[in-house]
């Protein structure tokens, strides 16, 4: 079933079925250069007020790509970015683009070792980190045994309203590494003394890489999936033709319109779907985009994000669910003015369809839920942009010009007729060239299937009659309960239907009478109180008995990744170990 015809009445009004090569086939660093031509003057990055306009933030990134050069990067190289949320960050990224390099994104809440690893196993030549007493030390730490030869810490005093900048420095509230090696370079020293001329290089956008990022921490070791410009570059121009939004009441649905919105930067911007959804796409359209590298500042947190949501009037607000609960469930939301908020792309895990519901009615905004994987830059599928259109509870359809099929779970060279359970193989310009230096992993996850290089997800799913994809589940995560297939998503979505749940998350545990049983672990909402029997009653009203959980725990604290995703497999392991001891 290829996007081009896909089966389905409910395609999107207008929307074409494919996107033309010659508006993706350029180099990424394309997607500023366009911006600043076309919007010089507007605002790209809003920082704690201050604001840097797309012609500053290129010739930033020129600064940027003539000092890597300068310095012995050439094309191929790797260059690693070690930061949070910052302004700096867009220069950086399109300046190693523009010296024909490669970043390497990482986890800024890494550990030494940690960082350590994907510097090594990258072959990362530089690093860019920021200038605190956490993050610098750590970077100065990783880069022990590893390939990188140079170290430049970003401080964001030069990035504040002056006034800040002045009474930080007094009060001493801006952040700094205690000492630094005079070795390492200052990111402002850097960019005042560079040119503002890129070196000549000639991009590959099809074969050459942009970007090393790092998947599967939270199901094994972490695999560096290795993109291509075009890969991002399809994935905006896809997104670009897909996205309707009412731009004032009484308006018809119409494409973004260039220069009006205002991004909300709450997903980090070294995992795909910050990068993409966010900092390229507010780039690619004009628009501003508000930094927020600690989404759960303030007390009660996530204040600060609802203060800058109502400030600079935020319209696109890419998030995970636990952003969206944390938001609905933010015990002073009714006195934050969120109406500015228009569209919410939601994606990197199953949002529960509660939790939609709740947000809607709080802000009045859409959430269009989607899906994809840091393999393919990510965005595989959407739902239509409007309430009207999509179908909550499913992952929509295939972006223009990407095909999807779901294979048989055996040998994943069989597809399988609609309505039927198998594992989502997807083609397209989107997909990675493969995992970094990892032929064997390439192996196990691409199938050629009539002709085409599929690449294998992992996660169980089929399509409606409607012809929207519904993901059942991760493969690994399914439940064998008696012979009955559990899939976590199902359990989870019915439990968060109760009004006193906030985060929950179900996993498979050893059973010796039914070979495996359903855990429950539950965060309830603040003040509020359960039993186990309130929940058990709850499920008996509202699930199969099969599927109804065992076992069910209470957590102050459910596990979750650093971009919100509720990490079962962290639970898992935990019930694994209490078995053995």
């Amino acid at each position: 079933m290829v996007a081009t015809s896909w089966p389905t009445d409910r395609w999107p009004e207008g929307v074409a079925s494919d996107v033309d090569p010659k508006g993706y086939e350029k180099p990424l660093f394309n997607v500023l250069d366009e911006a600043a031509r076309d919007f010089p003057n507007h605002v790209y990055t809003i920082f704690n007020d201050a604001t840097r306009t797309f012609s500053q933030v290129k010739d930033t990134a020129d600064r940027i790509a003539n000092f890597l050069a300068s310095s012995g990067i050439r094309k191929g190289d790797r260059v690693a970015i070690f930061l949070p949320n910052i302004p700096q960050y867009p220069a950086i990224f399109h300046g190693i683009l523009k010296a024909g390099a490669a970043c390497v994104t990482c986890n800024p809440l890494y550990t030494a070792s940690e960082l350590n690893y994907q510097l090594n196993d990258s072959g990362a030549k530089m690093v860019f980190c920021m200038d605190h007493p956490q993050f610098y030390p750590t970077a100065v730490e990783a880069v022990k045994n590893t390939s990188v030869e140079s170290v430049v810490y970003c401080n964001i005093k030069s990035y504040l309203p002056k006034i800040k900048g002045i009474l930080g420095s007094l009060l001493k509230k801006i952040p700094q590494a205690d000492s630094h090696d005079p070795s390492h370079h200052s990111f402002d020293d850097i960019v005042a003394a560079a040119k503002p001329e890129p070196p000549k290089i000639s991009i590959d956008p099809v074969e050459d890489l942009a970007l090393i990022i790092y998947t599967g921490g939270t199901t094994g070791k972490p695999k560096g999936a290795a993109l291509s410009h075009t890969n991002f570059y399809y994935d905006l121009k896809a997104l670009e033709e897909w996205g309707r939004l009412v731009h004032e009441k009484g308006g018809k649905p119409e494409k973004l319109r260039k220069g009006f919105h205002t991004y909300l930067g709450v997903l980090p911007w070294y995992h795909s779907f910050g990068l993409t959804v966010c900092m390229l796409s507010a780039c690619a359209n004009g628009s501003k985009m508000i930094c927020v590298p600690d989404p759960r500042a303030g007390n009660p947190p996530f204040t600060e994000v609802l203060k800058v949501v109502q400030k600079h009037k935020a319209t696109i607000m890419p998030a995970v669910p636990t952003i969206f609960v944390a938001f609905t469930n933010h015990p002073d939301i009714d006195k934050y003015d969120l109406t500015s908020l228009m569209g919410c792309f939601s994606g990197g895990a199953p949002l529960p369809p509660e939790v939609c519901k709740q947000f809607e009615a709080k802000t009045g905004a859409v959430i269009f839920e989607g899906y994809g994987l840091s393999e393919t830059a990510p965005v595989v599928t959407s739902n239509p942009t409007d309430r009207e259109a999509r179908k909550i509870g499913t992952i929509g359809m295939p972006l223009p010009g990407t095909d999807v099929k779901i294979v048989d779970l055996e040998t994943a060279q069989t597809e399988l007729p609609r309505g039927e359970d198998g594992e989502l193989a997807v083609f397209g310009p989107q997909v990675m060239q493969g995992y970094w230096n990892r032929p064997e992993e390439n192996q196990a996850v691409f199938r050629q299937i009539d002709g085409r290089r599929y690449f294998l997800t992992g996660d169980i799913a089929h399509i409606d009659e409607n012809g929207f994809i519904v993901i059942t589940d991760r493969k690994k995560d399914m439940i064998l309960v008696g012979g009955f297939n559990v899939y976590p998503r199902d359990v989870e979505d019915i439990l968060y239907q109760h009004p006193k749940v906030q985060l929950v998350a179900v996993v498979g545990v050893p059973d010796a009478k039914s070979g495996e049983a359903v855990k429950a672990f539950i965060q309830l909402k603040p003040d509020e109180k359960a039993t186990e029997e309130e929940i058990r009653e709850f499920c008996k009203q509202n699930m199969a008995g099969y599927k109804r959980p065992k076992f069910i725990d209470f957590r102050d604290d459910i596990p979750v990744s650093p971009v919100g995703k509720v990490l079962r497999r962290v639970l898992r392991d935990e019930e694994m170990d209490q078995k053995t001891e």
